[in-house]
This record gives C-alpha cells, structure tokens and sequence, in this order.
C-alpha cells in the first residue's frame, strides 16, 4: 500500500512539471510572438484601412534649359519626354507593389505630384589615357509632395529626389576580366527611370 502511494505521489509530481513544462513553453511563444509583433511591421499593415488608392499627378518639365550654369555644364542635358517616362514606370511600379492602387484623382486617397528638375550624364571613369570615357552615370532628379485627400494635407515633401544607374560606354576600351556589361545610353535611362520609380514608390509606403 505505502509502495502504491509513493508511485502514485511520484507520477503525480511528474504529471504536474510536465503541466508547468507546457505552460512555460507556451508563455514563451506569446512572448515571442509579442515581441516580433513590436519589432517588425509590414508596409501593407502600415497602409491598410487608411489608404489605398494613389492618383500620380503627370510629372511636370521643370528642366531650365536656357539657364546659364545649365547650359555651361556639359553634363546637364535636355532628354525630351522624359517626364512622361517617369510618371509611367511610377504608376506601374505601384501596380507591381501592390499597396497603393492607382486611380482617377476624384478616387483617390492620395495625390503624388512631381516635376523633373534635372538629367544628368556624369562621366565615372577614363581609358588609360584618360582621354575617353569608359563609364557615366546617369542621374535623374525630381521634386516630390504627396498630398492626403481625406485629410486635406501634404504628407511629406522631397526636393532633390534621385534615381541612378552606372553604366559602360559601347566600343569603350574596357578590360574583358571585370565581367562588365556594355549597355546603350537609352538603355541605361531607362533602368534609371525604374530605379526612380521604385524609389519613390518606396518612400511613399515604407517611410510613415
């Protein structure tokens, strides 16, 4: 009898650390989970049920051509049509993320207006001799304010805002062994223009 209330003492004992062991671990699950749910965030957590929707304002020219620092600066260049470009690969470039739709501006939670203020092709590197270029960067900047609809307020403003992308010149003395790609000058505007949309779409969503 004694032997049977000991095991029985003993098995009780067992079961009820095992119970305390579970609602240890569970205990530290939910804190687990708490903590991740503090720290980390997601843009479309951010967004939702506030905002939804995004009317791009065509991108305006804003390039001053005749200005006399513009033009006595060779790397400052007119590239025409440059802003309807942009104001494209912005609103397909908020189709691809997702969190903001593009709509007309009488549908719209919030309204993005931009202006080009600037094309730039800026030499990165020479031949040897230094007497050719090798290398540009083409760089684009705009003027940004995005403006709150329901509220009837400018979110945030950007002045300067830039997209870039690095490219070699075709026919450029180049070495084979540094796996670089020759591109086009259109080419390179191009990835320019989408590094800028992505840019702003990322500011528009992720910076609040």
């Amino acid at each position: 009898m004694k032997n049977k209330l000991e095991n029985y003492g003993l098995h009780s004992f067992r079961q009820s650390h095992k119970v305390n062991f579970f609602l240890f671990l569970f205990a530290i699950c939910c804190l687990l989970v708490t903590a991740f749910s503090g720290c980390g965030y997601t843009t479309r957590s951010m967004l939702y049920g506030k905002y939804s929707t995004i009317y791009i304002t065509p991108f305006l020219n804003k390039v001053d051509v005749i200005q006399e620092s513009y033009s006595a600066n060779k790397y400052r260049i007119y590239r025409p049509m440059l802003e309807t470009d942009i104001t494209k690969k912005v609103i397909n470039r908020y189709l691809f993320d997702g969190n903001l739709k593009p709509v007309k501006e009488d549908q719209a939670d919030l309204v993005l207006k931009g202006e080009l203020i600037e094309y730039r092709k800026d030499p990165l590197s020479y031949t040897s001799d230094s007497e050719d270029v090798t290398e540009y960067r083409i760089n684009i900047y705009v003027n940004l304010k995005l403006w709150d609809k329901k509220e009837n307020k400018i979110m945030w403003e950007e002045n300067n805002f830039n997209g870039n992308y690095s490219y070699f010149v075709k026919n450029s003395t180049i070495n084979p062994g540094n796996n670089v790609v020759v591109v086009s000058e259109g080419a390179a505007v191009n990835s320019a223009v989408e590094d800028l949309a992505r840019r702003i779409v990322e500011r528009t969503v992720e910076q609040w």
